[in-house]
């Protein structure tokens, strides 16, 4: 399905959801390339055209200290809301991101599964680490549907709340 590039003017926002698991704890230097570029990289989403909101930990400056699962210290979790499908794929596919995504293997495992979702969220509603996490779940056991999505198949905005599926 083709993406909706008004989905501002529907009342919905896109949010998205990435986690990798480090290849070494995060104060080793095997990841220090990775952490030395992250306030770069996130002021980068922060000014993007499209951006409205990132997951933060208690720091206020990344989600690093995060922990979408109590048993996995080196799981890491990325959560933002954008405008459109279109927005979010320009940050990650046409700006200095890239060259961070080329370099990924450096710092984060292959996970072997489904490690992102986008789903759209009503304007205004700032997910929760649960609730992202659930839509990575759901895409593992689901595969790409209207619930949750990725970019080789997005689904349009809602065009009513009611359209919204949980």
């Amino acid at each position: 399905m083709s993406s909706s590039s008004s989905s501002a003017s529907h009342g919905f926002q896109l949010a998205q959801v990435n986690i990798g698991r480090f290849v070494a704890p995060a104060d080793s230097p095997e990841i220090a390339g990775f952490v030395s570029k992250l306030e770069e990289i996130n002021a980068l989403a922060d000014r993007s055209p499209g951006f409205v909101w990132r997951l933060v930990d208690g720091s206020g400056m990344d989600a690093m200290g995060l922990r979408p699962d109590s048993r996995d210290d080196r799981l890491q979790i990325n959560c933002s809301v954008w405008e459109s499908i279109e927005a979010l794929k320009d940050y990650v596919y046409r700006s200095a991101h890239l060259a961070m995504l080329a370099r990924r293997r450096e710092w984060f495992e292959r996970l072997g599964e489904a490690h992102q979702a986008m789903w759209w969220v009503p304007a205004g509603h700032r997910p929760t680490v649960a609730e992202a996490m659930a839509k990575v779940a759901w895409i593992r056991e689901h595969g790409p549907g209207p619930q949750a999505f990725d970019f080789r198949d997005p689904y349009p905005a809602p065009t009513a709340v009611t359209g919204l599926a949980g």
